[in-house]
This record gives C-alpha cells, sequence and structure tokens, in this order.
C-alpha cells in the first residue's frame, strides 16, 4: 500500500462520527448544506436508504459515507474547501475513469479507482 493509500485509510471522520465510530448521515448532510435526499443521490443510494437511522448504519452505507469523504478530502485542498470539492469536483469528468466523475465510481461502488487517479495525480501525474 502506498503512502498516498495509507492516508486514506486514516480519514478523519470526527465531526461526522457518533460516539461509537458510525458516521452520521444528519452532520455530513448539515456540513455540506444538503439534504438527505441529495447526499443519497451523491453516493448512488435509494433516498431511503439514509432516512432510517438502522439502514444508515448498515456497513454498506457506512462504506459508501466513508469513501466520499475520503474523496472530498483528498480533493478539497485542490478545489479550495470542502464545499467546494463537493459542488463541483465531485461533478468533473475525469479521462482516467472514462469520462465518469468522482462521484460515479463511489455510486458504483468503485472508489479505489478514484481513489487511485488521486493518488496518482498527488504524486505529479497527470490526469
Amino acid at each position: 500500500m502506498s503512502e498516498t493509500s495509507a492516508a486514506f485509510g486514516q480519514l478523519r471522520v470526527g465531526p461526522f462520527a457518533d460516539r461509537a465510530g458510525k458516521i452520521e448521515v444528519d452532520r455530513i448532510a448539515d456540513d455540506f448544506g444538503m439534504s438527505k435526499t441529495q447526499l443519497a443521490s451523491t453516493i448512488g443510494l435509494a433516498r431511503e436508504a439514509l432516512y432510517k437511522s438502522s439502514r444508515s448504519r448498515s456497513p454498506k452505507i457506512q462504506m459508501r459515507l466513508r469513501e466520499m469523504l475520503e474523496i472530498v478530502e483528498r480533493i478539497s485542498g485542490w478545489a479550495g474547501g470542502r464545499q467546494q470539492a463537493m459542488s463541483r469536483d465531485l461533478a468533473q469528468p475525469i479521462p482516467a475513469v472514462r469520462g465518469r466523475t468522482a462521484a460515479a465510481p463511489g455510486q458504483e461502488g468503485r472508489a479505489p479507482g478514484v481513489r487511485d487517479y488521486l493518488d496518482h495525480v498527488a504524486l505529479g501525474g497527470f490526469a
């Protein structure tokens, strides 16, 4: 595992996690000024997935939320902040992932491809 990939594993989710370490949907939605429906769409889930606490705490949804936060954290420095990363850069097509946006592979459960691409760019590679 590269140093940059290791950094993804050390994501600081503190502001978004409860005492048990589960990422809380309401905290993310509030921080980014999104509705739960918008957040669900961003990570490729039905809106109902984030409205029930029992579903939003499932391993699959927690993984999707964590992947989204990892990607946002990685690109926030380039975008000028987390808000900008969420609103603009997650919607920009990335040639290295067949023109999909950074959000699309996460929606499809393929966030590792986006992370690899971001690691490549961070190390000075071309887009």
